[in-house]
């Protein structure tokens, strides 16, 4: 079986113990992260995880460079990253699995960038970290040993991209419906702890990326996450995004549970403020 949205820790764990038996079919990744602190994720991980997992860095592994526009977190191009997965051992076979511990967070950034340049076989463990534990599942503190590279190619599909090039023209007449994945303080603009502008984007409807989880991060039940996103109608186009493309991937993958297609601005609001605070002069 393979899995490529939500994977139960029962599952996990059964996948865990046919890898001795199954080499190079399963890898899983490690995705804790915390903003304040690039360095705390991995931190966490040396600490305790989950047996055979890897340690992907938001900022090193599914990240760009920054430039002046972009965002924050811009995308990887696709030859890092299929160097980042070759090297946890990520082939077209492989079964990825992606947890973390903040209610899909950074896992599910991870999920999408995997089902972005290719790889549809990966899923999110619902619950993240917390829920292998409270099964009582081990977990260890001993760095996974590098495998055998794989052989994935990333290849990226530009058709699931919406940039601010694509945006801006149509802001009085939108054929999309724009959802930003923030809290309500910052989408309102009544605070704005890390971006130089508070606010949205004009047109932009609130979904706030944590309305996806309950209080223990587990997915909501499917007819819930229908109820969530019925508000727009079913044949209307949607771009997510969030502060920096990152959290707006936890829609997306809600999206994805519930059958609806849509795409990201992967700049998201931190790339809309470079552009208020730099307009660009030259053609795009």
């Amino acid at each position: 079986m393979t899995y490529q949205g939500v994977i139960e820790v029962t599952e996990l764990a059964e996948l865990v113990d046919q890898r001795d038996r199954n080499a190079g079919q399963l890898v899983i990744l490690d995705c804790r992260y915390n903003l304040a602190d690039k360095q705390a994720g991995e931190q966490a991980y040396l600490s305790e995880h989950i047996p055979g997992a890897h340690y992907a860095s938001l900022h090193q592994d599914l990240s760009g460079a920054c430039e002046r526009y972009g965002g924050r977190h811009p995308l990887p191009s696709a030859h890092p990253f299929s160097e980042f997965a070759r090297s946890v051992g990520v082939s077209e076979e492989t079964q990825v699995v992606v947890y973390d511990d903040q209610r899909f967070a950074f896992a599910a950034r991870a999920w999408w960038l995997f089902r972005h340049f290719g790889h549809a076989q990966v899923a999110v463990l619902n619950g993240g970290l917390q829920a292998w534990k409270k099964a009582g599942l081990p977990t260890t503190a001993d760095r996974t040993s590098a495998p055998a590279a794989g052989s994935f190619t990333a290849s990226a599909n530009a058709a699931e991209l919406v940039h601010y090039d694509d945006l801006y023209p149509h802001l009085q007449t939108p054929p999309w419906q724009l959802v930003d994945a923030r809290e309500p303080k910052r989408f309102l603009g009544n605070e704005e702890p890390i971006d130089p502008v508070a606010g949205h984007i004009p047109g932009a409807v609130n979904k706030p990326w944590q309305d996806i989880t309950d209080d223990q991060g587990m997915i909501k039940p499917i007819a819930t996450l229908r109820e969530h996103w019925q508000t727009i109608p079913a044949d209307d186009d949607i771009v997510c995004y969030c502060g920096s493309g990152v959290t707006a991937c936890v829609n997306l993958l809600s999206l994805h549970l519930i059958g609806r297609k849509a795409q990201l601005y992967p700049g998201s609001w931190s790339d809309w403020c470079a552009h208020i605070l730099h307009p660009r002069t030259e053609p795009a």
